[in-house]
């Protein structure tokens, strides 16, 4: 019984411990305290009721001649083996969920990871104790007369003991850290204890002299080596340079895309240089990066910095590999809809070109309205081809992408209001087709030929060659006189007319004539219909005779005009009609005709002036009359 206490008191100190670890351990290591410190509590359970089960067999042996305490006893044992069987296959759950779910701790003295720590030993979590072996290791490593076979392995009972000349005890192998690995206590620490002296005897040589030497020689050749890659990289550069300068005509003549130029040759050339310089610049900027890992992999301190180095290079170009590889689906689910639409817009194109020329005739429906429709049509189609598409773009579910695609949206939405209403009129005015290109027409007070109709701006360049763009919404909202629409061939012409005044002392049929073979003397005015006059308004000093004339050519207005106000003088000055109009103040007593001299006959002489003496004897009356008479 003695015995008995003692182990139970020894199984309750192994728990206490047990306690004070798992606390420690929680507070370190949140994510895996739980299942280390249950490992561990199973694992004393399974050592105390092995000790229990030691105690009942040796009491079993001492009271043989007492059958009520044998049976006791061995009910007591059966229930131990049934408690171990079910706490050992407990115990190997719990292993196995480590194995998968447990973080273990490096133990790496000289950079290097010699093996991983996962579980505790008495109150020292898996940090602490592989702190605490590094430490040790790096000491042992230290001693100048290391021998491995100072290396020792003892097994205790509280586990495979590895020490160092029985002084430095290394590490304390447990049986869960045997479980982990599958293996046998003792082998564990075998293979530990070779892994460390490996690891001592490998630094121990790789900080001797003749490696140092050795070291500085390789980095010498390295920095030689790159000297002498990027010399080389300079010197081909400059005979690529200086080739093209060479046969600059041959190839720097300049960049033209679609008979549009878009590089000069001296630009063109500026351009390819600099292109040149910035490729130079970055192989050897990439030959310097590349050489850094094969400098750092010369000493073991900088070592660990190799994989780092080549990873960055690496990382991202196996990822863009990668995404391009897992993009191909996509990729070509793109363009089998690109392909679709694109000879869906070939097939449009074809019946629009049908309706353009004559060929294909739809009731109601105008052949210049034919390309408008397409660009219209062509502009939604583009947008729902765009709308399949963006789900097959790579990133179109992140929340960048999305995040710029309503950034661009808005700023669509708020800075083209007055884009959007030009285009809205440019298809509104297509389809009122008030005019079209080549026409004469007036805008509010612009006059001239249309030039050009787009979807935004009308422009229209005027009778003093002026190019004047409107936009389409003021076309909309203005009124628009289009002076070709009577010009075809099956209607009458344009009506052209000008107002002359007249005084109330010619004969109006006189002035009838002389307007109306005025109008057929100019050009581009037609015989058929004829000329006609209109006497507009009798006013107080004159008469407005208005002529009214036919042309079919309504781009030549401003010449029409003119040529007719010059045959409208001759004419009038021909038939011996003075144009006293508006107000004209003459007197007819000496003074010259207003008619040129080359419509006068050649004795025309004004006339004189009329004098006439009155007697001094007349009478008032006379006088007055007299003078009324001179």
């Amino acid at each position: 019984m003695p015995r008995l206490f003692f182990l139970i008191l020894f199984a309750l100190c192994l728990q206490c411990s047990s306690i004070y670890a798992q606390n420690k351990l929680a507070k370190e290591t949140p994510s895996q305290s739980k299942e280390i410190s249950e490992t561990a509590i199973l694992y004393q359970q399974h050592i105390l009721d092995s000790l229990v089960r030691m105690s009942l067999q040796n009491e079993l042996v001492q009271v043989s001649g007492n059958s009520q305490r044998t049976r006791d006893l061995e009910a007591q044992l059966e229930k131990l083996r049934v408690k171990d069987s079910l706490s050992r296959l407990e115990l190997m759950n719990k292993i196995r969920d480590l194995k998968k779910n447990g973080k273990g701790y490096a133990v790496a003295p000289f950079r290097d990871t010699i093996f991983l720590v996962y579980t505790r030993t008495a109150s020292f979590t898996p940090s602490e104790r592989a702190e605490n072996i590094t430490k040790r290791i790096i000491k042992i490593y230290s001693d100048p007369f290391f021998k491995p076979d100072s290396l020792k392995v003892v097994q205790t009972e509280n586990g495979t003991v590895l020490s160092y000349n029985s002084d430095i005890t290394v590490m304390v192998v447990t049986q869960v850290d045997a479980m982990l690995l599958d293996k046998d206590e003792m082998q564990v620490a075998a293979e530990y204890r070779a892994k460390i002296a490996a690891s001592i005897l490998a630094e121990q040589k790789a900080n001797s002299l003749t490696n140092w030497l050795i070291r500085i020689g390789l980095i010498l050749l390295i920095i030689a080596g790159l000297w002498l890659l990027i010399f080389l990289i300079n010197k081909i550069f400059r005979w690529i340079n200086g080739s093209l300068v060479k046969n600059r005509d041959k190839f720097l003549n300049g960049l033209t895309i679609n008979k549009i130029r878009i590089f000069t040759p001296e630009h063109f050339e500026t351009f390819v240089l600099r292109v040149s310089n910035l490729f130079r610049i970055l192989f050897i900027i990439l030959t310097v990066y590349l050489s850094l890992p094969l400098l750092f992999s010369i000493f073991p301190e900088t070592k660990m910095w190799t994989s780092t180095l080549i990873g960055w290079v690496l990382s991202p170009a196996r990822q863009g590999i990668k995404g391009i590889i897992g993009f191909l689906p996509n990729l070509f689910t793109i363009i089998v809809i690109l392909l679709i639409f694109k000879y869906v817009l070939r097939g449009i194109k074809y019946f629009v070109n049908q309706i353009e020329n004559g060929e294909i005739e739809i009731g109601g429906f105008h052949a210049d309205w034919a390309h408008p429709t397409f660009r219209i049509m062509k502009f939604l189609l583009y947008a729902f081809m765009l709308v399949l598409i963006f789900p097959y773009l790579p990133g179109s579910d992140s929340s960048a992408f999305k995040g710029v695609s309503v950034f661009i949206g808005v700023l669509l939405s708020l800075g083209s209001s007055s884009a959007i209403a030009n285009v809205v009129a440019g298809m509104v005015i297509t389809y009122m087709r008030p005019f079209k290109i080549g026409d004469r027409v007036k805008i509010g007070e612009i006059t001239g030929d249309v030039m050009e109709k787009t979807t935004l701006v009308t422009r229209i360049r005027t009778i003093k060659n002026e190019d004047v763009t409107v936009p389409n919404s003021t076309v909309l909202l203005s009124s628009t006189t289009n002076y070709s629409t009577n010009t075809l061939a099956n209607a009458n012409g344009l009506i052209i007319h000008t107002t002359v005044t007249i005084g109330y002392d010619i004969p109006w049929k006189d002035i009838h004539q002389a307007l109306i073979d005025a109008a057929l003397r100019t050009e581009n005015i037609l015989s058929n219909p004829v000329p006609f006059v209109l006497q507009i308004s009798l006013d107080d000093f004159y008469v407005s005779y208005q002529i009214n004339a036919y042309t079919k050519k309504a781009n030549e207005l401003a010449s029409i005009y003119s040529r007719l106000h010059e045959n409208i003088q001759d004419c009038c000055n021909e038939a011996g009609i003075e144009i006293l109009s508006p107000h004209y103040r003459y007197q007819r007593d000496g003074s010259m005709t207003t008619i040129p001299a080359n419509y006068l006959e050649k004795d025309y002489e004004a006339p004189a002036f009329r004098v006439r003496t009155v007697e001094e004897n007349d009478s008032p009356a006379s006088n007055i009359k007299n003078k009324r008479l001179g």
